[in-house]
């Protein structure tokens, strides 16, 4: 029997990488019956633990702020400490000075292609620590067959033999389910454009403001969006933000979109598609990085221009297609616990 680590420290936030690492920690300790585990967290009481139904984890505060001098210093002792085997990581950030094996997942590589706001001390960090994992993890996961050609792209073939592609999934909660009361409190009416995301520079939110604009239609636009990036958006009349949406509330807003909008130049797999999918509702998306991948054959698929995305919004796709079977998240942990056993035990 073997002693697995897992950084958790994201779990608890509302981003993508919070519900990958939640998702991914949950199943994988409910696939594994050999191995233990050592879960690294921040707080013993965040509200995702209590949906964990097994006991084969012991829990370890590690509170060090992501990209941190305390987490290059303090995470390697806490590791050591807690005696793991291996260390499997949901994010690209594992310590410079990692005391053991480990086996890391790669979402994207946006900082290369998108720096944002990016400081260059922290985008040479970023560099430096990707580079890094890259180079010295066992395995590395790659959530799409994009990013795994980003990898091979910026860092060479050599590294093609140890990248394996495993999707992400989606929570089942996301069905087709119009409460009322959600709509009402919001004041939304069913068949507005949607879009969910962050508000990044790739995100290319404010393109899509101004082509809502341009096109002159008289249907909504709702942004599900947060961020400091938010407060620079100019939002022309027809369309609103709305911020602080709760999990739960999200698969009604999406279930009542006539249309989901996004313009994003650059996603390592985007998880709104899949959630959009899984509730019914259209997709207008940009036909660039792995977008194609988890857009489904009835989304309309478009080039990265205010005309284009105008043209989209007079003329939106009217039918979607359900998630595919392969995007399911215990499948994907069965495809991760293996490469943790084979990185162990092979």
């Amino acid at each position: 029997m073997a002693h697995i680590g897992i950084d958790c420290r994201f779990a608890s936030e509302s981003v993508g990488l919070g519900t990958y690492t939640r998702q991914m920690v949950k199943n994988l300790l409910e696939q594994s019956s050999r191995d233990s585990f050592v879960l690294f967290v921040r707080d013993c009481r965040e509200e995702w633990i209590k949906d964990i139904k097994t006991t084969n984890f012991e829990l370890v505060v590690a509170n060090m702020r992501h990209y941190s001098i305390a987490e290059q210093m303090r995470f390697p002792v806490l590791i050591r400490s807690s005696k793991i085997d291996l260390l499997y990581a949901p994010h690209f950030n594992v310590p410079y000075f990692c005391p053991v094996p480990f086996v890391v997942t790669i979402h994207d590589l946006i900082l290369h292609r998108y720096p944002n706001s990016a400081s260059a001390v922290k985008r040479l960090a970023y560099r430096i620590l990707m580079g890094r994992s890259v180079q010295k993890s066992k395995k590395i996961v790659a959530v799409s067959k994009f990013t795994a050609q980003e990898l091979s792209s910026v860092y060479g073939k050599s590294i093609d033999a140890k990248v394996i592609h495993v999707t992400e999934g989606y929570d089942e909660s996301y069905v087709t389910n119009t409460d009322q009361d959600i709509l009402d409190f919001y004041d939304l009416k069913p068949g507005y454009f949607l879009y969910v995301g962050a508000a990044k520079q790739h995100k290319n939110v404010q393109m899509l403001l101004d082509s809502y604009k341009k096109s002159k239609i008289d249907i909504p636009l709702i942004l599900v969006t947060n961020g400091k990036e938010v407060d620079r958006l100019q939002v022309p009349d027809g369309a609103r933000v709305l911020l602080g949406i709760e999990h739960e509330e999200l698969p009604t807003i999406y279930s009542a979109a006539g249309c989901f909008v996004t313009a994003s130049a650059y996603e390592g797999f985007c998880l709104p598609i899949l959630e959009a999918r899984a509730c019914g509702c259209p997709i207008i998306a940009v036909s660039s990085s792995a977008i194609p991948e988890v857009s489904g054959s009835s989304a309309k698929l478009i080039d990265l221009s205010e005309q284009s995305i105008v043209e989209a919004l007079r003329n939106p796709p009217n039918k979607s297609d359900p998630p595919e079977s392969t995007y399911s998240w215990e499948a994907s942990a069965k495809k991760v616990s293996g490469i943790l056993t084979d990185t162990l035990h092979g």
